[in-house]
């Protein structure tokens, strides 16, 4: 039996994917009144288990967080590699990514959305923890992100 919830209602991030961070910093600076953010460039994807539709992935992305209360706004501007950051930014251009929950146990959320026609897309290690991305665009309008402090094992579709 499933659990019978995605296993977190704790909103963690709205993300964006952008042509240029650095520009798109400048941008929401402004109008957030907030300084710029620091850039920071993720490792390499085969460096942390990175797959993307099932297959490994040496994708990197540029990436640069507001702190917005409860929930940051992420940028993330792809750097190369086959990933779903690359996907959304050919597909839509510059446009939401994705809405990011906390959970545990991962693996959990991971086969109660599967259930729910949301497969798992992309995932990757996160020091001690983990990120995965779902495809939620036919059913809920945006991809899902789950976000886990410390995985006891890797997520899988």
């Amino acid at each position: 039996m499933s659990q019978e919830n995605l296993g977190s209602t704790n909103a963690a991030q709205i993300a964006i994917v952008v042509r240029d961070i650095e520009e798109a910093c400048r941008r929401w600076s402004d109008v957030l009144g907030q300084p710029i953010p620091n850039v920071i460039v993720t490792s390499p994807g085969n460096e942390v288990e990175m797959t993307y539709q099932g297959a490994p992935s040496n994708a990197q992305a540029k990436l640069a967080f507001f702190n917005l209360g409860q929930v940051q706004l992420e940028l993330i501007e792809p750097m190369g590699g086959e990933s779903t950051w690359q996907e959304a930014l050919d597909r839509s251009g510059e446009s939401v990514h994705h809405l990011a929950f906390w959970v545990e146990g991962m693996q959990k959320s991971v086969d109660f959305l599967r259930e729910r026609g949301i497969p798992l897309i992309q995932r990757g290690d996160m020091g001690e923890g983990q990120y995965a991305y779902f495809d939620g665009e036919d059913r809920l309008g945006v991809t899902l992100e789950l976000l886990e402090r410390k995985r006891d094992s890797r997520a899988v579709p």
